[in-house]
């Protein structure tokens, strides 16, 4: 109940941690992990059931601080703490236990662990949690070998890889904060919206997290690693004249406090974004269908790449009786060419600073305690790997480092391992500079009597172009539309109408679910399709807003 209260309640006393060097003897959330994996392999027996042959804990401690601003006044503030468990059991063996496929993770418990360092309060919940885990394993396992009746597997893969026992113990990390001079930057930032009485929401919010995490298994495993994490977000947003609903919003995420905006420049960016909804709601419509040369920013790049080159390259198993490698396009794909022949990716978690811009995906052993690898995903344009974790898939027996649970929230959740991008990188073999890439841009619309082209300067949820230029073709001047939407923007067209990279370089931290970092050039596409988008435009209000400055 203490936990729980304070996750809900703010101010909480927080218990203070005691930092420990390289012994994981030293840790009492360790020593509890282990010392109850121990007694689980001796005395976690049914009868007619195996005993489990992979046991695994992990203990997410986080610390919290969040808050939130509109229109110049502070909405909520929070602080927060709470020990967040998972407990993994498998029964069966390495080769088959009761682990289905994608989707299907019933063998992953969650619950709250006490704050404090009571190492009997901590070993009698991880005891009440790996009894019930071990018991849905045991039903797991006993309904997937009913189930595996139903098919005829020509390549069996095993359930589970074995890895090497590995030994991290880093410090633990403290979240050491004044709360009260960033409150002032999110009003202050939030207050800029008043002067625009077509705003209808604008928010200014920040997520200060420190987060310790602890990993114990029955192979012999002891990980404890810490990260901090700050977070600061602007958005805001309106309706045109004819309803359509326009939003504009950008983050900063950074694992230092003292790369986070000054308050002057966080202002600032505010007072961007408000004139760039102001200009959008003028903007015209996208309004006759268009087909030829896109060019995209190097930051609208590494949005195409994080959704169709990210996402599809992680190894993740069919469900039962599936005979694909994976999941997704990329499915059929292993070496075949996806791309280009001059663009490659890797994906590096090893590394945390790229062109001297530090990285949000590295770390040094995955969820499933493997150390992080480099892997080269794609060379030369053919897919040479996949991301994988300590499931395999046909082909992969081992894990490359790559299986990721999500971060956890105040309440215990499932968070399985899943096979993630840690730092993907798209680098090209032949790049021109941003002068040459947009002279080869117009050169194209030219040869084919174009008035005008596209021009991508930033994309919102699902590939919708956020910020999208006419460029003119007789003189080059730009016009801001909105409304666009791409008919063929998918893996087809990055394997056959992507032309040409810059040798500019954009990086992405992406903080939610699981920290990551994309990379990539400016590209440019010689034939895709962009039309006025399908979504329903939303009535307006039905009288106008009160005043937002002034008396």
């Amino acid at each position: 109940m203490l936990a729980l209260l304070c996750v809900l309640l703010s101010p909480c006393a927080l218990p203070q941690q005691k930092d420990t060097s390289g012994n994981p003897n030293d840790d009492p959330v360790l020593q509890a992990m282990r010392e109850e994996i121990e007694r689980s392999k001796n005395y976690l027996k049914l009868d007619h059931v195996a005993a489990p042959y992979y046991i695994e804990y992990r203990i997410f401690d986080v610390d919290d601080y969040t808050a939130e601003a509109s229109f110049g006044a502070l909405r909520s503030q929070l602080r927060s703490r709470s020990r967040i468990l998972h407990v993994s059991v498998r029964v069966g063996d390495y080769r088959q236990d009761g682990v289905s496929g994608q989707g299907e993770r019933t063998l992953n418990v969650g619950d709250l662990m006490p704050v404090d360092n009571d190492t009997i309060a901590l070993r009698h919940q991880l005891w009440l949690a790996t009894d019930r885990a071990f018991k849905e394993a045991a039903e797991a396992l006993a309904a997937k070998q009913a189930q595996l009746k139903q098919f005829t597997i020509d390549q069996p893969v095993d359930d589970f890889a074995r890895a090497e026992p590995v030994h991290s113990v880093g410090p633990l990390v403290r979240l050491d904060i004044d709360p009260q001079s960033f409150n002032r930057m999110l009003e202050d930032a939030s207050a800029v919206f008043k002067t625009d009485s077509q705003t209808q929401a604008s928010d200014s919010n920040l997520r200060f997290q420190a987060m310790n995490r602890y990993l114990a298994n029955s192979e012999g495993t002891a990980v404890r690693d810490g990260r901090l994490l700050y977070q600061m977000f602007l958005s805001c947003s309106t309706q045109a004249g004819d309803g359509m609903s326009l939003q504009r919003s950008q983050g900063f995420v950074t694992e230092k406090v003292t790369e986070l905006p000054s308050a002057a420049a966080f202002v600032g960016r505010a007072s961007d974004m408000m004139k760039s909804l102001q200009s959008l709601r003028a903007a015209p419509l996208v309004e006759e269908e268009y087909r030829g040369p896109v060019l995209f920013s190097a930051d609208a790049s590494t949005t195409i790449f994080a959704q169709l080159i990210g996402d599809n390259v992680l190894g993740n198993r069919p469900e039962l009786g599936k005979t694909t490698r994976t999941t997704g396009p990329f499915a059929t794909s292993y070496k075949s060419r996806v791309l280009p022949e001059f663009l490659s990716v890797v994906d590096d978690p090893t590394i945390s600073t790229y062109r001297g811009h530090s990285l949000l995906g590295h770390y040094e052993v995955d969820d499933e305690g493997v150390p992080a690898q480099r892997v080269q995903v794609i060379e030369n344009g053919t897919l040479k790997n996949y991301l994988i974790g300590r499931e395999p898939i046909r082909d992969f027996p081992a894990s490359n480092g790559h299986a990721r649970a999500r971060l956890p929230g105040p309440l215990p959740g499932l968070t399985h391992p899943l096979p993630h991008t840690g730092n993907l990188i798209v680098s090209a073999s032949q790049t021109l500079t941003g002068e040459q890439i947009r002279n080869r841009f117009m050169e194209l619309c030219r040869q084919r009597d174009l008035p005008y082209c596209y021009r991508v300067e930033t994309f919102g949820p699902k590939l919708a172009p956020r910020l999208l230029y006419k460029v003119w073709t007789k003189d080059g001047h730009e016009e801001l539309v909105r409304g666009g939407s791409f008919g063929d923007l998918d893996v087809r067209s990055l394997r056959s109408s992507l032309i040409a990279a810059g040798d500019d370089v954009y990086i992405d931290d992406l903080p939610l679910n699981v920290p990551h970092s994309i990379a990539a050039p400016s590209v440019l596409f010689d034939d895709l399709e962009i039309k006025l988008a399908t979504s329903d435009r939303g009535k307006l209000p039905e009288y106008s807003a009160p005043p937002l400055a002034g008396k």
